[in-house]
């Protein structure tokens, strides 16, 4: 329940977030002048399970980052494992930040091939994952 709760929040933070930033409404024409400035962020972190090997972790790591190599709706990537010193992570050990000109761009690239063969490799070892979208401000 308590799991629920917080997924919740977040997809209700995520909402407001997107309403604030000026979002296109659904349905709504998405390529505005604004729109073609700014960058669509796909943010995943991952929990991974306690039996998790350092070597399947790394595999992980690498496939995600080759996936910018084969999906060509990627125009920026980025990754790093949890520094922080407040200790508020919840368990996410790798965050990743995947850049796409438009919403559009994201939307080809989850269910492209890579993506999906990524996930089925992921699965087994995946604990959890939060995943957080944005558009970029000037």
């Amino acid at each position: 329940m308590l799991r629920f709760v917080g997924f919740s929040a977040c997809v209700l933070l995520a909402g407001m977030i997107g309403m604030v930033q000026g979002d296109p409404a659904p349905g709504k024409a998405e390529s505005t002048q604004a729109d073609s400035q700014r960058l669509y962020r796909h943010v995943v972190l991952f929990k991974f399970k306690e039996d998790a090997s350092q070597e399947q972790i790394d595999e992980i790591v690498d496939a995600f980052g080759s996936l910018q190599d084969e999906i060509d709706t990627i125009i920026g990537y980025e990754h790093g494992t949890d520094v922080s010193p407040e200790k508020l992570s919840k368990g996410f050990t790798h965050c990743f930040m995947v850049t796409f000109k438009s919403k559009a761009d994201l939307d080809a690239y989850l269910p492209h091939p890579a993506h999906q063969a990524f996930t089925v490799k992921l699965k087994p070892i995946l604990a959890d994952v939060l995943v957080v979208d944005y558009w970029t401000q000037e």
